[in-house]
C-alpha cells in the first residue's frame, strides 16, 4: 500500500481546494467549450497549463505548503487528476498544458528542442495534442500509414496522413504527431508541428460526453517539417517511434486512472450530498461503492509509484486503468438508480457523469488493449502471478 507522506497529503487538499471553481463551472463549459478562455486566471487551470515542465526550464509552479509540484512524477499527477476530475472532468480536459506531449518531449527531445517547446509553454497558455490515433486503424503502431518524406536537397520534409480522436488538437498551437519515413516497426517517428501551418486542418468531433476535450479529427497534406522538428534525432531508431510511445502511455495512464477514479468519486459524493435520507439497503449500496472507490484509489497510487520507479513498469497502470474505468462506469448508473427513473433528466450533474463516464473505456486504450498488456507482464515474468504488487515500491 501506497502511504502519502505530508507533503502530498498538503498537495491533495490545496487541488481539492482549487477543484470548487472547476465545479461552479462545469455545467456552463459542457454546453459551450470555448469558455475556459475566459478562466486562465484560475488557480488549478494556471497549474495545468505548466504541469510536466521540470524546473530547469524556468517552470516556477504555485507553492503549495512551502513545496513546488512541477507534475513530473505519475503519483503527483495521478492525485491532482482523481482531485480535478472529481470536481469536473470538463475543466480538467478543457485546459491548456503539456500533459501527454510534454512527457513525451521529456523523453524524446533533445535540449534545444525542450528549450522551445517549454519556452513556449511558459510565455502564455498553450493547448498542446498528442496525434497516433488513425482513421480506421485505431493505434495500432503497425498500421500506421501517415507518412514523413525525408527532405532531398533544397526539398523539405513533408508530413501527409490523417489522425483521429485527438484532445484538443482544434485549438492547439503546438503538437506532436507520429508518421513513418520508412516501412517497419523503426521507420516510427515522432515530430513536433505547430498549428496553424500550411496543410494541416484541426477540427473538433461532436462528443457525448468530455466534451470539454475538444476531441478533433486532424488531415495533414504536405505539411513542412523542418530537421529540427524531429524527436529523438540524438537517439538511436529503436528508441524514436514506438517504444518511446509505448513509455509515454505508461507514464500517464495512472493520470487517466485516476480521472476515471474521481468522476466515480464524483457520483459517489452526489448521492451523500443530494440524498439526506437512505434506507439500509441503500446505505449498505452505498458503503460497498465507497470501498470500491477506496480500493481502486489504492491501485491508482501503486501503479503510479510503480512506473516513477520503472517506466516500463506499466502492467499495474494498465490494470488500474481497467478497473478505475468501469468503476467509473458502473458509479455513475447506481448513482442514478437512487434517484429513480428520471435521474438523469432531474439531476443535469448526474446526466454530465454519465456521459463523461462513457469516455474513460476509449481513452488512452480500451479495457480489452490494457487487459493484453497485462497478461503479456504476466507471461513473460515481468509482473509476479502470485503477488503483482511485488516489483512495485511500497511506500512514498
Amino acid at each position: 500500500m501506497i502511504q502519502l507522506d505530508d507533503r502530498l497529503l498538503a498537495l491533495r487538499g490545496q487541488v481539492r481546494e482549487w477543484g470548487a471553481d472547476f465545479r461552479a463551472l462545469g455545467l456552463a463549459l459542457d454546453r459551450d467549450p470555448e469558455l475556459i478562455r475566459e478562466h486562465f486566471d484560475l488557480p488549478a487551470v494556471r497549474y495545468l497549463s505548466t504541469m510536466g515542465i521540470p524546473p530547469e526550464y524556468g517552470n516556477v509552479p504555485i507553492p503549495i505548503a512551502g513545496n513546488r509540484f512541477y507534475g513530473t512524477l505519475a503519483l503527483e499527477r495521478a492525485i491532482i487528476m482523481e482531485e480535478l476530475a472529481c470536481a469536473d472532468v470538463g475543466m480538467l480536459v478543457a485546459s491548456p498544458g503539456p500533459l501527454l506531449a510534454g512527457v513525451l518531449i521529456d523523453l524524446l527531445a533533445d535540449e534545444q528542442q525542450k528549450d522551445w517547446f517549454y519556452g513556449r509553454m511558459l510565455e502564455s497558455p498553450l493547448w498542446t495534442f498528442f496525434a497516433l490515433t488513425e482513421p480506421d486503424r485505431g493505434s495500432d503502431a503497425g498500421a500506421l500509414s501517415t507518412t514523413v518524406v525525408p527532405a532531398t536537397g533544397d526539398k523539405p520534409a513533408l508530413l501527409s496522413g490523417a489522425k483521429r480522436y485527438v484532445g484538443n488538437a482544434a485549438r492547439a498551437q503546438l503538437g506532436v504527431v507520429f508518421a513513418r519515413t520508412s516501412p517497419g516497426p523503426l521507420g516510427i517517428n515522432a515530430v513536433l508541428v505547430e498549428n496553424p501551418s500550411p496543410g494541416l486542418h484541426a477540427e473538433a468531433l461532436e462528443t457525448i460526453g468530455l466534451r470539454g476535450a475538444r476531441i478533433s479529427a486532424i488531415t495533414m497534406q504536405d505539411v513542412e517539417i523542418a530537421p529540427e522538428r524531429f524527436l529523438g534525432r540524438h537517439l538511436s531508431p529503436s528508441r524514436r517511434g514506438m517504444w518511446a510511445f509505448v513509455q509515454t502511455f505508461n507514464l500517464l495512464r495512472p493520470g487517466v486512472a485516476a480521472i476515471a477514479l474521481g468522476i466515480a468519486r464524483a457520483a459517489h459524493e452526489y448521492v451523500i450530498t443530494h440524498r439526506s435520507a437512505l434506507r439500509r439497503d441503500e446505505r449498505d449500496r452505498l458503503d460497498v461503492l465507497g470501498r470500491r472507490i477506496d480500493g481502486a484509489r489504492r491501485l491508482v497510487h501503486l501503479a503510479a509509484a510503480a512506473v516513477d520507479a520503472r517506466t516500463g513498469d506499466g502492467y499495474l497502470a494498465s490494470a488500474a486503468k481497467v478497473r478505475a474505468a468501469q468503476l467509473a462506469h458502473d458509479a455513475t448508473q447506481e448513482a442514478c438508480a437512487f434517484f429513480g427513473a428520471g435521474a438523469r433528466l432531474e439531476h443535469p450533474v448526474l446526466d454530465k457523469l454519465v456521459r463523461d463516464a462513457r469516455g474513460m473505456e476509449f481513452i488512452e486504450g480500451t479495457s480489452n488493449m490494457q487487459k493484453l498488456n497485462l497478461f503479456q507482464g504476466l507471461f513473460t515474468g515481468k509482473l509476479d502471478r502470485d503477488d503483482p504488487f511485488r516489483t512495485a515500491p511500497l511506500a512514498v
